[in-house]
């Protein structure tokens, strides 16, 4: 009896691992993780332009220099010009503007050295035809910004000589727009009409 409860027992216990040995085969392996999705490039750096040139300025930049207009201040606006590009945009409305002119010309202490209604005083007079650089749009709005030393520096020299020949002071810092000498200009035209016949007039060095 005891022999076959020994068997029995083999048989069961057989029969238990056969039965767990069946399930785990019969369970799917255990489906491995999904690989990390992998990480996204980096931007791609935006492509120079053509030459290696870096991209132009935003709208609005100046690129090829300062804006130019009437609020320029003088030393600004003959830096970027020519020389003989200087025209006076008054000129066909001289009588119109002479009076704006003429205070500004009494702000900026023009009157100091050439009188009150540009008659003269410590230096020339600027109704009378001795222009002694010439009286060029362009030469005038170059020695009243730059000066005398700074128009003999640019290459200028004198043309005529006047009994007062005391330097011209440069006044590109003290008049601050370029409008505000363009109209001082036409008040001198407009005490000195003869003038207007010369406002095109090249500057041309005195052969002599």
């Amino acid at each position: 009896m005891i022999i076959g409860l020994i068997a029995v027992g083999f048989v069961s216990t057989g029969a238990w691992m056969g039965c767990s040995q069946a399930a785990d085969e019969a369970a799917p392996a255990a489906t491995p993780a999904a690989p990390a999705a992998p990480a996204a490039p980096a931007a791609t750096p935006a492509a120079p332009a053509a030459g290696g040139e870096a991209a132009a300025p935003a709208a609005g930049g100046a690129p090829g220099g300062p804006m130019l207009g009437p609020a320029t201040p003088p030393a600004e606006l003959v830096a970027s010009t020519p020389k003989g590009g200087l025209k006076n945009p008054y000129n066909s409305d001289i009588a119109a503007i002479a009076e704006e002119g003429h205070h500004r010309y009494l702000s900026a202490g023009c009157n100091g050295c050439h009188g009150g209604g540009g008659g003269g005083g410590m230096c020339p007079p600027l109704t009378n035809d001795t222009w002694v650089y010439g009286a060029a749009d362009d030469t005038l709005f170059r020695l009243i910004t730059l000066g005398t030393d700074g128009l003999t520096k640019a290459g200028y020299t004198r043309l005529k000589h006047e009994v007062v020949v005391g330097p011209m002071p440069a006044f590109g810092q003290i008049i601050k727009t370029s409008d505000d000498l363009w109209r001082i200009i036409a008040f001198i035209r407009s005490v000195n009409p003869n003038s207007m016949k010369l406002v095109d007039v090249p500057y041309a060095p005195n052969p002599y």
